[in-house]
């Protein structure tokens, strides 16, 4: 299980790779520049890159999974030392390769030729912030940013989290902010979805992000903010499962989310309507939103459209197919995964409940896998069983009985002990080592009677 757990994250890190690559009506010229941005920022040689393509367009992202044998390999090791020599090499040319730093290494006697691998160096300097892509990142400055647009719906969406205003909906009535999550379509302004949650956590946006896709289909692309809520293992590899390439905003840099933050701008009238109708409950406040955002937004002429088209109108006019996605395969790619240990009564603490996962897998490291929208049930999987389902546990007043333990734990009968056995057995053999080779005994008793 935890091989396969590997295996797709694997697949979800090469699915974002080649995503550039897939993109709807790119030419040849245009291809063979992305690949080599690709190449030099991955480390990866152009036929890899072509690999990861056939085997996506053939077999779809179960395709980029890795086999059972190269899933189970682990990447080499990089000594301590090495990494940081390579980090410092890095940090003085930020322009040089991977393959430059492993050749100075070699070079310079610290390390051994061959000991370095390309790509495993590549994973450990990404994984300390220091990949080449990286560098460039904070390595520009400016605030200029071109204006763009998508041709057609659904070739990216973006997204971003806004504060919103104080309910009277925490404990004894206190107030605590709600905050709203939207999400917008670049090529005609429509909001997919748009909404105000209790929390600011990454369930929210999962939500969000899940409720448009139901409604409105996969897009090809989503260009996210760059907050904690966002940028998740969870997200990447949702966006993995159904084919969305997934963009992060650079850090600081506003300008780059232009529509979503020219939106947000708008909300601030809702906001301030709010102040005067003074909502007491999530759901009112909602409600209220809805109906704002349908009348004063989505059915109304947007400047960036055209004087009589509405961003309602310019997404349901829009002659490009909307592809959706199976909702066995949309629940599937919205699970989540954690591990958890079975106590000795056979249950797991998870978010604060008690689950009954059974006595025979007591002390033992099972895999939770879950909806976060519904934690009535969960799935646990464990190696060489197949998975089932776990409810919550209900303790009602007076204790039950306690379940009979499995065979395999029960006592076994014995008739004699074995450990004594083998104690009296190395006992005897210690004995015969300790004896003399030659014995006094009979010549002590015939000089008896001379003594």
């Amino acid at each position: 299980m935890r091989d396969q757990k590997k295996a797709e994250e694997i697949a979800v890190q090469r699915f974002q790779l080649i995503a550039p690559l897939l993109a709807e009506g790119l030419d040849a010229g245009k291809a063979k520049q992305l690949k080599d941005q690709i190449c030099k920022t991955s480390g990866l040689s152009e036929r890899t890159i072509r690999r990861y393509l056939s085997q996506y367009r053939t077999e779809g992202f179960g395709g980029l999974k890795p086999n059972g044998k190269t899933a189970q390999t682990k990447p080499e090791a990089i000594p301590l030392h090495l990494l940081e020599q390579a980090i410092l090499l890095r940090k003085e040319a930020p322009s040089r390769s991977v393959a430059q730093i492993i050749q100075i290494l070699e070079w310079e006697g610290l390390a051994e030729p061959g000991q370095l691998k390309r790509s495993t160096l590549q994973e450990k300097l990404t994984e300390k912030g220091y990949s080449s892509r990286q560098m460039r990142l904070y390595s520009q400055s400016g605030v200029a940013a071109r204006r763009f647009q998508k041709r057609h719906r659904n070739q990216l969406w973006q997204s971003d989290i806004k504060y919103g205003p104080y309910l009277p909906i925490g404990p004894n009535g206190t107030k605590k902010q709600v905050f709203l999550v939207a999400i917008i379509d670049d090529a005609t302004r429509f909001v997919l979805h748009g909404a105000f949650y209790p929390t600011l956590d990454s369930r929210i946006v999962e939500d969000a992000f899940r409720q448009a896709v139901q409604k409105y289909g996969v897009p090809e692309s989503v260009y996210f903010d760059n907050g904690k809520q966002y940028r998740t293992k969870w997200m990447s590899r949702t966006c993995s499962k159904i084919g969305t390439r997934l963009i992060f905003a650079k850090p600081y840099a506003p300008e780059s989310k232009g529509k979503i933050e020219r939106f947000n701008r708008v909300i601030d009238s809702f906001l301030g309507e709010i102040a005067l109708e003074k909502p007491k409950t999530l759901d009112r406040l909602n409600e209220l939103f809805q109906s704002w955002l349908t009348e004063c937004y989505q059915e109304k002429p947007h400047s960036a459209l055209g004087e009589k088209i509405s961003p309602q109108s310019a997404f349901r006019s829009d002659r490009k197919a909307i592809r959706f996605i199976d909702p066995d395969k949309l629940a599937n790619a919205f699970l989540h995964c954690e591990s958890r240990k079975v106590d000795k009564s056979g249950c797991i603490s998870f978010m604060d409940q008690k689950y009954e996962v059974g006595l025979t897998f007591m002390g033992r490291q099972v895999d939770v896998v879950y909806d976060p929208s519904d934690l009535e049930e969960l799935t646990i999987e464990y190696e060489g069983h197949s998975p089932w389902r776990a409810r919550k546990l209900v303790i009602g007043e007076k204790a039950g009985k306690r379940p009979a333990l499995p065979s395999h734990l029960q006592p076994q009968e014995a008739d004699s002990s074995r450990l004594l056995k083998a104690a009296e057995q190395k006992h005897q053999e210690r004995q015969k080592g300790m004896n003399p080779a030659v014995t006094f005994r009979a010549i002590w008793k015939e000089e008896e009677e001379n003594v």
